[in-house]
């Protein structure tokens, strides 16, 4: 029986890579430390990894990398509106496409586009649309593409910020710079820049202050450019959560300064195309 010698072919006997995974805890402990060190009921983000430029073939390109929470984000144009009837003569048009990619989360995805993606997608759009001098082109599209390539908590948070760099290194005029913090209130309890396993924990009493936030901020403006709010919280427990929030921005803020200063360096000191 002939045989394919170009393919690779598999062994014969595997196993699962999820039983070399180690499992995470039944559930969240309410007191204490969390799992990785932090702190509740602080402002206590995760350390966070930001570079700049890493895709030649788009106009601006970021990653971020929180914790095990990896995203990838391109942006093309300004050019020319595919549809001429939603083309506009006095302003342009901004459009995000958010998607997991079917390797990021425990079960495997499809990569055809479900309701969370198309989700995310509207309220990054919605985010960043405020920030950018969309009145400076005229008749032209911006595409913002993001690729989640690991889901590890606080996802929609770090996307706003990652698509924020990646418009900026492509050189699109914008107010101010978007930066996203997320928080998770358990009860009388919170954490911030809550990690997968946090999101998913529903604490002993479900019935009271349960839910996730996650605001999206313009630091030198001192404006909120988006808000999430999902769950059951009170008035006074939304409003001290929008405020934390507000404070991981601000956290955040002289990082993603250094990483624009010193993409802008290294463009300036590269030498020109011939």
């Amino acid at each position: 029986m002939p045989t394919d010698t170009k393919r690779v072919r598999g062994p014969d006997v595997s196993q699962s890579p999820s039983l070399f995974v180690c499992q995470p805890a039944d559930g969240v402990s309410p007191q204490g430390p969390r799992a990785d060190g932090r702190r509740r009921d602080q402002v206590d983000v995760r350390p966070v990894f930001v570079r700049c430029g890493l895709v030649s073939q788009a106009k601006g390109s970021a990653y971020i990398e929180a914790g095990n929470t990896k995203l990838m984000c391109c942006v093309y144009g300004p050019r020319e509106t595919e549809r001429k009837d939603e083309t506009d003569m006095k302003c342009g048009r901004l459009t995000t496409d958010m998607r997991f990619a079917p390797f990021s989360c425990p079960e495997r995805g499809s990569w055809i586009q479900g309701s969370q993606e198309k989700d995310f997608s509207t309220m990054l759009q919605e985010s960043l649309q405020p920030a950018v001098c969309l009145h400076k082109y005229p008749r032209s599209q911006i595409e913002v593409n993001m690729m989640v390539l690991e889901n590890s908590g606080s996802v929609l948070a770090h996307a706003i910020t990652c698509a924020s760099l990646a418009l900026a290194d492509a050189g699109i005029e914008m107010y101010d710079l978007v930066l996203g913090c997320s928080l998770r209130q358990n009860g009388a309890s919170y954490v911030a820049d809550p990690t997968s396993a946090e999101e998913n924990d529903r604490g002993p009493d479900q019935s009271r202050n349960q839910g996730s936030l996650t605001v999206a901020f313009l630091p030198s403006l001192n404006q909120i450019s988006g808000l999430q709010s999902d769950g059951e919280m009170s008035e006074d427990t939304l409003t001290a959560g929008v405020r934390t929030c507000i404070e991981g921005c601000y956290k955040l803020y002289p990082l993603v300064q250094q990483v624009l200063s010193r993409c802008v360096s290294r463009a300036a000191c590269a030498p020109p195309p011939r």
